[in-house]
């Protein structure tokens, strides 16, 4: 008889091991920080439904954008130097990219309607340039917050944000996995 409840005894501890060594792990050992250096978004955000106006004339749609990874950056049309930062940080995490820089695309909202000027935009061949209609009050995130980069998935969810002053190189590499991960865009 002792002998068949020490095998039931020595079968629920090596059941029940597993479960109070990752409980004792846990708790005197936590997890360490994520890898990424971008902030998700949660929960995520649709684009907006309103319609935008593109600074090269007729209206736009963030529609127009689905089934491709968007970098969205928001300023002022008169385009500071932090502006300048933000649109260079754009172009080179994208080109960075290689092969995969096809698969993302970059928008530009000037949130106070004022164009940006053609010295600027002349230096960011493929930008997408947006405005609101005058009278359109932006909802406050992503369109309108200048202290942050956004990123929006393939399906038209904003979900994660960068500082204005990001490094490039660490936004390159939550960009790399994002894509290396994903099946779409």
């Amino acid at each position: 008889m002792a002998s068949s409840r020490t095998k039931l005894l020595a079968i629920i501890a090596l059941f029940a091991l597993p479960i109070v060594a990752s409980t004792i792990a846990f708790h005197f050992f936590p997890p360490g920080r994520t890898t990424n250096y971008g902030e998700f978004v949660s929960p995520t955000v649709p684009f907006p439904a309103a319609p935008l106006g593109r600074q090269s004339g007729g209206p736009f749609r963030f529609e127009e954008l689905r089934g491709r990874w968007v970098l969205i950056a928001s300023d002022s049309g008169d385009c500071p130097a932090a502006c300048a930062g933000k649109l260079t940080l754009m172009r080179q995490v994208r080109l960075a990219l290689g092969r995969d820089a096809a698969r993302v695309e970059r928008v530009f909202v000037a949130d106070d309607s004022k164009p940006l000027p053609a010295d600027a935009l002349a230096a960011h061949e493929g930008l997408v340039v947006l405005s609101p209609p005058r009278g359109l009050v932006l909802p406050p995130v992503p369109l309108n917050d200048r202290a942050h980069l956004y990123v929006a998935d393939p399906e038209g969810r904003v979900m994660m944000r960068f500082p204005a002053d990001a490094d490039a190189k660490r936004v390159l590499g939550d960009l790399k996995r994002l894509l290396k991960a994903s099946q779409i865009g």
